[in-house]
């Protein structure tokens, strides 16, 4: 019988990928590579626009999902962080958002199941990456009007609801709400993915959540502490609650060891590839983060980890190769039961 991910989270320490934006820049890629033959004469440009290479160029997306595999890789996340109608108008492409989930969702579980295939004891997964939008329930993008907001929930519900049933379509495990910055939208996306299968009487796919924590005060961009925000999400009973995104292993480490303390689930922790130099670049080393997040293993913090921003997979090979010596964070016996 194939392992399902709860019976390989209950063995050992899961390695999720690290970037796929920082992968598909070493490519370096031009306006015509985005566009392909499909998108040639496409009235606007789409240099990028990363999640369209799914439809232009799957072959560097496969690529790039075998190289964190062969890293040692349990988890690599669809191509689709963007792949929303909202997010998709900036490039007037709106009406791509199912398709780019469906071939991002294809492609990556074709490449997964090979990997399953060639060592069937250790099992690959595919987690629909659903990103946090460029539009912001909490937030009013005018200053002059902080009452203002660009988008309505139900917009966003209905936008993040095209990109599931794209996602579950294509075949992907685990549907991966992350770099949540504002958790009113991702409160739109729990409830999108609750009405989705709810509606279809499909099976319910695991949820894993990652928020970010933006500066040192511990809070998200919309100002929710770690603890407030984990009971925020809480009712979505995810397989995994976590941080991704703005801060390097250093930095995140007290709000990961807060997490293990708090979370009745799975955690789960992908940083940055340290802070941004001052060209926007990622100089830590791939030793250097394995080291932290080793850290993080033996301590008992963690359940999922991989990276982010500026990770590679040489820096998802050293932190595979740190953490498999340790045990995974045991989930604690609580004493509440949610309603």
């Amino acid at each position: 019988m194939n392992k399902n991910i709860r019976d390989c989270l209950k063995e050992r320490i899961l390695i999720i990928d690290g970037a796929m934006g920082t992968m598909i820049q070493k490519y370096k890629l031009q306006e015509k590579d985005y566009r392909g033959d499909r998108f040639k004469d496409w009235h606007t440009d789409v240099k990028g626009n990363n999640d369209l290479l799914s439809i232009t160029q799957p072959g560097i997306v496969e690529a790039i999902h075998r190289e964190y595999l062969e890293a040692g890789a349990d988890i690599i996340e669809t191509n689709t962080f963007s792949s929303t109608s909202i997010a998709q108008a900036d490039y007037d492409m709106q009406s791509l958002a199912y398709e780019l989930n469906v071939d991002a969702a294809l492609c990556a579980r074709e490449i997964a199941d090979e990997y399953t295939a060639k060592d069937p004891s250790k099992p690959r997964f595919v987690a629909g990456a659903i990103g946090p939008l460029n539009k912001t329930l909490s937030l009013s993008p005018d200053v002059n009007n902080p009452g203002y907001r660009a988008v309505t929930f139900d917009e966003v519900t209905e936008a993040y609801m095209e990109q599931i049933r794209g996602l579950v379509d294509g075949g992907v495990d685990i549907l991966l709400v992350e770099t949540i910055f504002d958790t009113l939208n991702a409160k739109a996306a729990i409830y999108a993915i609750k009405k989705y299968f709810r509606q279809t009487g499909k099976t319910e796919l695991p949820i894993m959540i990652s928020g970010t924590i933006t500066d040192a005060s511990g809070r998200t961009l919309s100002g929710q502490t770690l603890e407030a925000f984990y009971i925020s999400v809480l009712h979505a009973r995810p397989l995994s609650i976590g941080l991704n995104c703005a801060l390097g292993a250093a930095q995140m480490r007290p709000h990961i060891e807060e997490l293990s303390q708090i979370a009745n689930c799975y955690t789960s922790a992908y940083p940055n590839a340290g802070l941004p130099n001052a060209f926007g670049e990622y100089d830590e080393q791939p030793e250097e983060t394995a080291h932290i997040i080793e850290e993080w293993a033996r301590e008992g913090f963690v359940n999922i980890v991989g990276g982010c921003c500026g990770t590679t997979p040489d820096h998802i090979k050293h932190i595979a190769d740190e953490v498999k010596k340790y045990k995974p964070r045991e989930l604690p016996i609580m004493d509440e039961v949610l309603t």
